[in-house]
């Protein structure tokens, strides 16, 4: 089945997080305690349990949880009442804080987004968390890469993550095509290859940013840089 679409993830496939992670809690510490009066030692280990708890949820229900889930659960575990506009607030703090240290483009990335939305109708298939879709869509606008994507796709928006087929089926329709006519590109064998794979579509493993999974991967294409896709670029689509 030719390729008629292309889809991106964003995490360490068009952008690399090397940043340490203090930095954004830090930025969550200082407006808890703000809020609450808590100590900072508190709140870094309620942000600490909040954290295990998105990554064990996403593991176990394939579903994202927000900022706002993030909240109530620090105020769950300091034992405080945070009023409801209050909350809203610093789940808005919370949700932004990628914007104060965002994430590095990875090298090429922009010129292959360019190459392949010149070919085919492209969008972005990416989980979100803490840092929710509309802080991600910021940081795309920031480097240049909205303009060419026909449609983004963020599990906080659709309401389940990847591997979760409504990812790729509701993005394919988006992009008009089937999804068997989709290519979808990620790091991460379990969730963007065998996530698309489980749906009909192509998949492509990048492997730019890590390799973990390049001796193991059922990935119908293995992309060491975004040079090496604009290469192949014309035998896909």
């Amino acid at each position: 089945m030719p390729v008629r679409a292309i889809t991106f993830d964003f995490w360490r496939t068009l952008f690399s997080d090397q940043r340490d992670p203090a930095e954004r809690r830090r930025i969550r510490i200082n407006a808890v305690c703000r809020v609450t009066g808590a100590a900072p030692e508190a709140v870094r280990d309620a942000l600490l349990t909040s954290e295990r708890e998105f990554l064990e949820h996403h593991i176990q229900y394939q579903v994202t949880l927000g900022p706002m889930d993030a909240v109530r659960i620090v105020a769950r575990e300091l034992d405080v009442s945070i009023p409801g506009h209050v909350a809203h607030e610093l789940a808005g703090v919370f949700g932004a804080a990628i914007l104060e240290y965002p994430p590095s483009p990875i090298a090429g990335g922009l010129d292959a987004v360019r190459a392949a939305s010149a070919r085919v109708p492209i969008g972005i298939i990416s989980d979100a968390g803490i840092s929710p879709g509309r802080s991600l869509r910021t940081i795309l606008d920031r480097n240049g890469y909205t303009r060419h994507f026909r449609h983004m796709a963020f599990s906080d928006e659709v309401g389940v993550a990847k591997p979760q087929a409504l990812m790729f089926e509701s993005t394919a329709k988006a992009l008009g095509v089937a999804v068997s006519e989709l290519l979808h590109i990620g790091d991460l064998e379990g969730t963007d290859v065998r996530g698309a794979k489980a749906v009909g579509a192509s998949a492509g493993l990048f492997v730019g940013d890590h390799d973990r999974y390049r001796n193991t991967t059922t990935a119908d294409h293995i992309f060491e840089n975004w040079a090496h896709f604009i290469e192949l670029l014309p035998s896909l689509s």
